[in-house]
């Protein structure tokens, strides 16, 4: 084990035995019970090890559900069960977070994005939706923005980053030693994070948040009324994005792009099955306002489909990301804690909420999220600042609804998670651009901050004004 992981189960072990054995009065916290106390330890375990990472994320999250099973729940250990039960949570409940809707909403995103691949339909399809944008240097970038940025509101961003930066990285390969191929190398991973904002299962940290909208407002968030709130703000953040990285990193004068994309669409009966249900898939996750689908018995239609159709084997299943689908439930038990021990309702009653400006909740909540996620996994953050601030915002209810209530505060943390891309290691598309040796450090920190700021600005604004225009996600 080297010194970093070794330092960092040290201080995760020593900050959690600390959070457990002090006196709960230690926390401030009127009322606060000893398996709430639990719950705190373990959420700093979780906070601890998601930050210095000795061990892979999704590994903590499976850690953090087990402990909380054996010292928090009505299945724990025998010695450690307290004398007052009531604060017990269902074992039950534990395990249902990996069983969750937004679980199996995501899962079935995986599940289209894995037999798009296995029938080449990503390929073949951005191979047509190329053609548009000819050769020159600046439509070839907004073309690679454009298709990256559809395509990660569908697939994983880190496949979508993956799969545009094979396609891209021999065009980069055969481009002068010009700026213009920093410009075009970034406008991958950019579109990637921000095309991730465009649908609930873009990205893991939009996942989060629709599971705990749903837990705190009672409401269902519609597929079809979160794009049409956010597709508009990706499309101006990438043309803000788009514009940038032409004034940075301009082409040479003269210079041509031609993009050559191997792979035509497949015309095998099985093709058609993957082409078809992708097609109703979206338009049902759409349409699910009219036709009283919800979004999460949509996402499980194309597994059926495919496994009955011979299109999805079990050779495929191993293929779906449940490290991801682990890591998101992790967080979501940890939610589960906050809710059934009665700590979430303690901090906002111990906490004065109410006499805190609200502009300084909303905005630095955003800008929390998107510091922590520039140096940690997205997912962790929104995992770990999600659940907390659901609690904030029921307690700040009417001073947030002016401004959207707790479906901004939430949705903007979402959101700011997906807008922290200055770092290689902020997010698995940045580094894997950043693997391909065309961009420099110092140029990915200064495109990802100017992105980010200004998209954190423009986010805040949409959000609010949607909401006075009565456009809600839910």
């Amino acid at each position: 084990m080297d010194k970093k992981k070794l330092i960092g189960w040290i201080v995760s072990i020593v900050l959690t035995l600390f959070c457990w054995c002090v006196p709960t009065d230690f926390f401030g916290i009127d009322g606060l019970t000893v398996v709430e106390q639990r719950v705190i330890a373990l959420f700093v375990l979780a906070a601890c090890m998601w930050i210095s990472e000795p061990i892979p994320i999704w590994t903590t999250s499976v850690l953090v559900m087990v402990l909380m099973l054996i010292t928090t729940s009505d299945s724990m250990v025998a010695f450690l069960r307290p004398t007052d039960e009531s604060t017990l949570i269902s074992y039950k409940a534990i395990m249902a977070a990996f069983a969750d809707p937004t679980i199996m909403l995501f899962m079935g995103g995986f599940v289209l994005a894995i037999a798009a691949t296995k029938y080449k339909f990503d390929a073949a399809l951005a191979k047509v939706m190329m053609k548009p944008f000819g050769n020159k240097p600046t439509m070839v970038m907004l073309g690679f923005i454009v298709i990256t940025a559809l395509f990660s509101m569908f697939m994983s961003n880190t496949a979508t980053a993956a799969m545009m930066l094979a396609i891209l990285t021999p065009v980069l390969a055969t481009l002068k030693e010009s700026k213009g191929r920093i410009g075009l190398a970034l406008s991958i991973p950019i579109a990637a994070n921000v095309g991730g904002m465009g649908t609930p299962i873009g990205t893991p940290p939009n996942a989060t948040a629709v599971k705990f909208l749903g837990e705190s407002l009672g409401a269902t968030v519609q597929f079809g009324n979160w794009m049409m709130i956010m597709v508009p703000l990706v499309i101006v953040i990438l043309f803000f994005s788009w514009i940038l990285l032409q004034k940075m990193f301009p082409f040479a004068k003269g210079e041509t792009v031609n993009v050559e994309i191997e792979g035509e669409f497949d015309k095998s009966p099985k093709a058609w099955v993957v082409y078809i249900t992708f097609i109703v898939t979206i338009l049902l996750w759409v349409t699910g306002k009219w036709t009283g689908i919800n979004s999460f018995s949509v996402a499980l239609i194309p597994f059926a489909v495919f496994t009955l159709c011979g299109v999805f084997d079990k050779n495929d299943l191993k293929k779906v990301d449940w490290d991801v689908l682990w890591l998101v439930a992790g967080g979501f038990a940890l939610g589960v804690g906050l809710d059934k021990t009665g700590l979430a309702a303690h901090m906002v009653n111990s906490i004065p909420f109410s006499s805190w400006p609200v502009m300084l909740v909303l905005i630095g909540s955003g800008v929390l999220c998107i510091v922590m996620s520039t140096f940690m996994s997205n997912s962790a953050t929104a995992a770990l600042l999600i659940p907390i601030l659901a609690a904030v915002g029921t307690g700040m209810s009417e001073q947030l609804a002016p401004f959207g209530g707790a479906t901004t505060l939430l949705v903007s943390i979402a959101l700011s998670a997906s807008l922290a891309m200055a770092l290689p290691i902020s997010t698995p598309p940045n580094a894997l651009a950043y693997g391909k040796g065309f961009i420099k450090q110092k140029d990915m920190a200064v495109v990802g901050i100017v992105v980010g700021v200004f998209g954190m600005v423009i986010m805040y604004l949409w959000l609010i004004l949607a909401s006075k225009l009565g456009l809600s996600v839910c």
